[in-house]
């Protein structure tokens, strides 16, 4: 069971914003980024671009490589390094998503079988670990150690948030402040890091830099709050997963924490036994959904990550308005728009 919120019918209808122009803007770009992803993962172990070849080629906007080139042409650049540094931030967040499935036991990704479904754990792992190594490869290859220093940053962090979530795995007791850290680290810092980049490749003063990062890391925080909803209100052919998974991993969210936090004696026994003990039975999560829905936590969670927006939208006023300003702009909106 699935509840359809229209959390958006509040903004006002019209052309719902999407992500043409910058992948307009990008085109060419990301062409290459994609031949370069091919050639790097070629591998003479076979198991090697068989299972990265599976995850790479089951989908996903490649949106952290097109915010990166995108934030290049805004800041002015058009040389090529921004060619390897993109295909470097898709390996580090390609790599993430095959540990991230591990960890969590999913058998969805992105509407596809996870890799770990179809070859196992430890494949996974290693190839995982083939996408991190060949993620630095390009990055020393690029021979900046400014731009080495944000992304070997940016992965050991992204290492942490998935630490700092593991001991908050199934805590009913996490704070918004903890939950808020892990997001931040397993998701937002590449965000940011990508965005970044753009300034760095182009030697743009650091004030841009700060700037670009800041787009990154709130647009970060916002869209895996919007992941956090969606979870509870997406239809599966549209959320790439199966609807409710978080619930049934007995994973602390955003929602969970803010309905655990207004719930009563009983409802906070509920969340224990589902989520801490995961004990639960047939109609635990509708009854999860209602509960939600009685506190107004999805609407809260979506105002949170409308906070997050605005805060992204203002980091790009020092930039001159420029064809790929408003696309970066766009993103923003596309984010809050996802499922919807």
């Amino acid at each position: 069971m699935a509840v359809i919120v229209d959390l958006e019918a509040a903004r006002g209808k019209g052309p719902q914003p999407s992500l043409d122009a910058l992948q307009a803007l990008v085109a060419d770009d990301i062409a290459k980024v994609n031949a370069v992803i091919l050639t790097r993962m070629e591998s003479p172990v076979a198991l090697i671009p068989q299972l990265a070849g599976h995850i790479i080629a089951a989908g996903g906007k490649r949106l952290r490589p097109m915010m990166l080139l995108g934030a290049a042409r805004m800041c002015g650049y058009r040389g090529p390094r921004h060619i390897g540094l993109a295909a470097s931030v898709e390996f580090i967040h390609t790599a993430t998503l095959l540990h991230d499935d591990v960890v969590d036991d999913s058998d969805l990704r992105r509407g596809k079988a996870t890799a770990n479904t179809l070859w196992g754990n430890q494949p996974s792992v290693l190839v995982g670990d083939f996408l991190f190594s060949r993620a630095f490869q390009l990055m020393v290859a690029d021979g900046s150690l400014d731009v080495l220093a944000i992304l070997s940053n940016a992965s050991a962090v992204i290492a942490e948030g998935e630490v700092m979530q593991l001991t908050t795995a199934n805590d009913t007791e996490t704070s918004e402040a903890q939950y808020l850290d892990v997001i931040r680290c397993k998701t937002a810092v590449l965000f940011a890091a990508a965005a970044r980049i753009g300034a760095v490749v182009a030697n743009r003063p650091k004030v841009e830099e700060q700037a670009l990062e800041s787009y990154g890391l709130n647009l970060g925080i916002a869209f895996q709050l919007l992941d956090d909803v969606l979870d509870y209100t997406a239809v599966q052919a549209t959320l790439g997963k199966s609807v409710g998974d978080d619930f049934r991993e007995g994973k602390i969210t955003l929602p969970i924490i803010l309905a655990f936090r207004r719930g009563n004696d009983e409802e906070k026994t509920f969340w224990r036994r589902t989520l801490e003990d995961l004990d639960q039975t047939e109609g635990d999560l509708a009854h999860a959904m209602r509960l939600m829905n009685q506190h107004g936590v999805l609407a809260d969670t979506m105002e949170r990550a409308r906070h997050y927006s605005a805060l992204a939208r203002d980091a790009l006023d020092i930039f001159p308005a420029s064809p790929e300003k408003t696309a970066l702009l766009e993103v923003i909106g596309f984010n809050m728009s996802r499922g919807h």
